[in-house]
């Protein structure tokens, strides 16, 4: 049975599904190494801490207790939305062992962020390793089991050699272009650890 490509896309392969499961990869890809420190501040460093507020009642995510900005390249400000909290917040943010001094001044915390050292650049750039490899490995997963359902189809004569194979090249283009997209993230943040940016 012959299919025009796009339909035999749609019958055997869901290219859309695939590149949606991929895309998501890299969504979380990016969030996760969004909190890897590098030289200079973000609030993504911060936002995903979660403190116990209200006498143990919520546990909430910093963004969700307050405005987290960066007014320089060396510091974080905290406004919390409910000023009662502000102790809790600051003493959990000090308990990360982030190497921050988060401070009270006045209605606002702030954090002043020290300089990385050598040690520390190298350890993150480590880090940031494992966690692309990490994507990587989503991402070949993903392509690995949209072929295995490929391959099945071939067995059971659902679809022809030359058709696996068509369906094949465009599975691989797709992973290609997300791994591709992966590295150019990585190189990326590899060169804010470095400080060279």
């Amino acid at each position: 049975m012959q299919f025009g490509a796009s339909k035999l896309y749609a019958v055997f392969m869901d290219e859309k599904e695939i590149h949606s499961q991929m895309g998501q990869v890299i969504d979380l890809y990016k969030q996760d190494i969004a909190t890897i420190r590098t030289g200079r501040a973000t609030p993504a460093l911060i936002e995903d801490i979660t403190v116990t507020v209200y006498n143990g009642e919520q546990r909430m995510s910093l963004k969700e207790l307050g405005t987290i900005s960066a007014p320089d390249a060396r510091s974080l400000t905290l406004q919390p939305w409910d000023k009662t909290i502000i102790n809790e917040i600051k003493n959990e943010i000090a308990a990360q062992n982030l190497g921050f001094n988060p401070a009270i001044n006045g209605e606002i915390i702030r954090i002043s962020l020290p300089p990385l050292t050598a040690e520390q650049r190298q350890d993150y750039l480590k880090l940031l390793g494992r966690k692309t490899e990490g994507a990587r490995v989503i991402i070949r997963d993903i392509r690995s089991e949209a072929r295995h359902g490929l391959q099945e189809r071939q067995k059971e004569k659902e679809i022809s050699e030359d058709e696996f194979h068509q369906l094949e090249k465009t599975l691989q283009k797709i992973t290609d272009e997300n791994i591709e997209r992966i590295e150019e993230i990585n190189q990326a943040k590899e060169k804010e650890i470095k400080g060279e940016t």
